[in-house]
């Protein structure tokens, strides 16, 4: 298959990103500690922000700002994917953690960035792992309640988001 991407530089982007056949495995302790140690180094070659995160056992959905001068999220995808599988890979027969490549849209306009940011933060209990969205402890979300973007009982208002693939 030929898979176009669309680059521009100091881009917005909505990224998902599933492991393995889907293995419910991202959110055990070893894999998010060193998925946050992965984007901390990739992050001091190639910067980039995050505007949102969630972490689910199977996938991960996330908001970057690609800087001003770049937009090469690929190598950043890259780099982060094989340092998880190289130090937590070895625990699985086939030596599997992601599944080959991810999936991106380019964010459009302010209101095309607020449905992402809230699908992201709505996930956990569109997946039912949560009644309520500040008890899932894998996102952005708490940081987001602290600097008073959400309410701490913010439900997603619309929960009939059709934004993102899962």
């Amino acid at each position: 298959m030929d898979y176009r991407r669309f680059y521009r530089n100091g881009g917005l982007y909505f990224f998902t990103v599933n492991s393995y056949q889907r293995r419910p495995i991202l959110t055990r302790a070893d894999i998010r500690s060193t998925l946050r140690e992965a984007v901390q180094k990739v992050r001091q070659n190639y910067p980039f922000e995050i505007q949102a995160w969630v972490l689910l056992p199977d996938h991960l959905h996330t908001i970057w700002q690609m800087p001003e001068a770049d937009a090469d999220f690929s190598v950043r995808w890259n780099q982060i994917k094989r340092h998880v599988t190289f130090h937590c890979g070895k625990q699985y027969a086939d030596g599997h953690i992601w599944q080959n490549r991810f999936w991106e849209h380019h964010i459009r306009d302010e209101q095309d960035f607020a449905n992402h940011f809230d699908y992201i933060h709505w996930n956990p209990m569109k997946h039912g792992y949560v009644r309520s969205i500040a008890d899932w402890p894998y996102s952005t979300f708490h940081r987001h309640v602290k600097a008073g973007i959400y309410p701490p009982d913010w439900c997603g208002g619309n929960l009939n988001f059709t934004v993102a693939h899962d």
